[in-house]
């Protein structure tokens, strides 16, 4: 197993996006009560939906067993799933907190 395919993807992903908030953006998304219960929501609906998508006994998706790192929680879930998910909804966040600091156009509300 090499997890060239899924699992070092998946790791940079989620190591930009850490890196991008604390090296570039410093909104203090991170330290936020309100992130931390977003992802509980997130997974809250990632864990039964990809569970079901994932479950070996009848997947609907399959991966590549040699791209990936055998890793699978709960309900045999890719570890890198997880990953890749906190990239996404990191990353989607971090736009909008930047989004909202910047000053509006004279004349548009914001």
């Amino acid at each position: 197993m090499s997890g060239l395919g899924y699992t070092v993807p998946a790791v940079l992903a989620a190591a930009a996006v850490c890196g991008w908030e604390l090296t570039v953006l410093r909104t203090g998304l991170f330290r936020k009560g309100s992130y931390w219960v977003t992802m509980a929501i997130v997974l809250g609906f990632q864990i039964p939906v990809d569970g079901w998508l994932t479950k070996l006994s009848a997947p609907v998706v399959r991966y590549t067993p040699g791209a990936m790192s055998g890793l699978r929680f709960p309900w045999d879930i890719p570890a890198e799933d997880f990953l890749f998910g906190f990239a996404m909804v990191t990353a989607a966040l971090l736009l909008w907190e930047r989004q909202a600091r910047r000053p509006a156009p004279e004349g548009e509300p914001r």
